[in-house]
C-alpha cells in the first residue's frame, strides 16, 4: 500500500510539474497567462504603437492631458507595454531603452505580438545641421544607419576593392570618411597619413516579409511612410516651447521642420569634426541612437511610421564650455512629445487617402 501510495505521487507530482511548465512556456518564452493577455489586447486592436526611447521622453505623454490611461500593461521580455487613449485613437507605450538594438528588438516585439496600424517614434536628438536649433523639432523623410562600415586595410584607398565586395556583401557606392583629413597640424606634408584609414559605409542586409526569406535586399536610406509624411507638414505652425525656466531661454523660436534625412548609429555624438562631417557628406539633421532600427523593422514589417526628434544639443557643434543637453532635454522631452501628440491628432482627422 505504502509503495503504491508513493508511485500516486510521484506521478500527482509529475502531472503538476508538467502543467506548471506547459502553463509558462507554452509559447516558448511567452507564458499561457501573458499569451492570454496578448490576445484579450489584441481583439481592441488595431493600435497606433508609440515606441520611445527613455524614461524622460515617455513621462510627458503619461501626464499629457490628451492621453488616457487604461491602467492595462503587459510585461514580456523586460519590456513593458501600456495601454491606453490619445483623443480616441488606441494607442500602446513601449519604451524600448537606448540603442539600436534595444530598439530593433522592441519595434518587432511590438510588430509581432500586437495589431498594429501604424508607429509613431519620438524623443531628442543631436543636431548635425548648423541652419537649425535646439528646440527645434525634425521630421525626417529617410533615415539610415549609418555604423555598418567595411573598415579598408592600410595602404589600400578608394580604388581598391573591398573584401567580399564581389559577393555583394559589402560596396563602395555610399563612400568612406578618411581618417588622415582629419590630423591635426600635418597638413603642411604631402605624405600625412593615418593607420586608421578609410571607414566605408555599408546598407543593411533587409529580409522583408513580403519578400523570400533567407533572400536578402539592401537599403540605406528608409522613407517613412508618405501619408504619414504628408500630414506632418501641416504641423510646422505649431507653438513650441521656448524656456526652460524664467532665466533660461532660447535665443530662436523653436519651430516643426520637416528635413530631408536623418541618421542612427550606437555612438553619442559630441565632435565637431564628425557633425560636420556627416552633415556635408549626407545632408542629415538629426542624430540618434534609435531612430534607423525602427525604421528598418517597420520597413521590412511593411508598418507605415513616421519618426518625430527633437533637437536636444548640437553634437559637438557648440562651444568647449557648453553642454547644451543638461540644460535642455526637458524642454526638447516636451516638445517631442507635444508634436507627437498633435500629429497622431491629425492623423486621426486625415483621410485614408493611402494603402497601407
Amino acid at each position: 500500500m505504502a509503495a503504491a501510495m508513493k508511485v500516486v505521487c510521484m506521478m500527482f507530482l509529475v502531472a503538476l510539474i508538467t502543467l506548471i511548465f506547459h502553463k509558462h512556456h507554452a509559447h516558448g518564452a511567452i507564458s499561457a497567462d501573458t499569451q492570454k493577455l496578448i490576445d484579450e489586447a489584441n481583439m481592441n486592436g488595431p493600435y497606433l504603437g508609440l515606441l520611445i526611447p527613455n524614461l524622460f521622453e515617455m513621462n510627458p505623454l503619461l501626464q499629457h492631458p490628451n492621453y488616457t490611461s487604461t491602467n492595462f500593461t503587459i510585461d514580456i521580455a523586460g519590456r513593458r507595454f501600456r495601454f491606453g487613449k490619445i483623443v480616441e485613437k488606441n494607442v500602446i507605450l513601449v519604451m524600448t531603452g537606448l540603442s539600436m538594438i534595444n530598439a530593433g528588438i522592441t519595434s518587432q516585439l511590438l510588430l509581432t505580438l500586437f495589431k498594429i496600424e501604424g508607429v509613431v517614434h519620438y524623443g531628442i536628438a543631436g543636431n548635425a545641421n548648423p541652419s537649425l536649433h535646439i528646440g527645434f523639432v525634425t521630421i525626417p523623410q529617410y533615415w539610415s544607419h549609418s555604423a555598418l562600415w567595411s573598415w579598408q586595410r592600410y595602404g589600400y584607398g578608394p580604388s581598391d576593392e573591398l573584401p567580399l565586395e564581389p559577393n555583394g556583401d559589402y560596396t563602395r557606392t555610399i563612400g568612406y570618411i578618411k581618417f588622415a583629413d582629419y590630423a591635426e597640424n600635418v597638413t603642411a606634408c604631402s605624405s600625412h597619413d593615418n593607420l586608421l584609414n578609410n571607414v566605408w559605409f555599408q546598407p543593411e542586409e533587409v529580409f522583408p516579409v513580403d519578400g523570400t526569406p533567407e533572400q536578402r535586399q539592401h537599403a540605406f536610406w528608409i522613407p517613412v511612410d508618405p501619408l504619414y509624411f504628408n500630414i506632418s507638414k501641416s504641423l510646422e505652425n505649431m507653438e513650441l516651447e521656448n524656456c526652460v525656466n524664467a532665466t533660461t531661454c532660447l535665443d530662436e523660436t523653436p519651430r516643426v521642420v520637416q528635413v530631408h534625412r536623418g541618421t542612427s548609429a550606437g555612438i553619442y555624438v559630441d565632435n565637431a569634426a564628425y557633425r560636420s562631417f556627416i552633415y556635408n557628406k549626407f545632408n542629415v539633421s538629426p542624430v540618434d541612437m534609435e531612430s534607423a532600427a525602427v525604421a528598418l523593422i517597420c520597413m521590412q514589417q511593411r508598418v507605415p511610421f513616421i519618426i518625430i526628434r527633437a533637437l536636444s544639443d548640437l553634437a559637438g557643434g557648440g562651444s568647449a564650455e557648453s553642454n547644451e543637453i543638461d540644460t535642455f532635454i526637458s524642454l526638447a522631452s516636451n516638445n517631442s512629445v507635444n508634436v507627437a501628440v498633435e500629429f497622431i491628432k491629425r492623423l486621426i482627422a486625415a483621410p485614408l487617402v493611402s494603402d497601407h
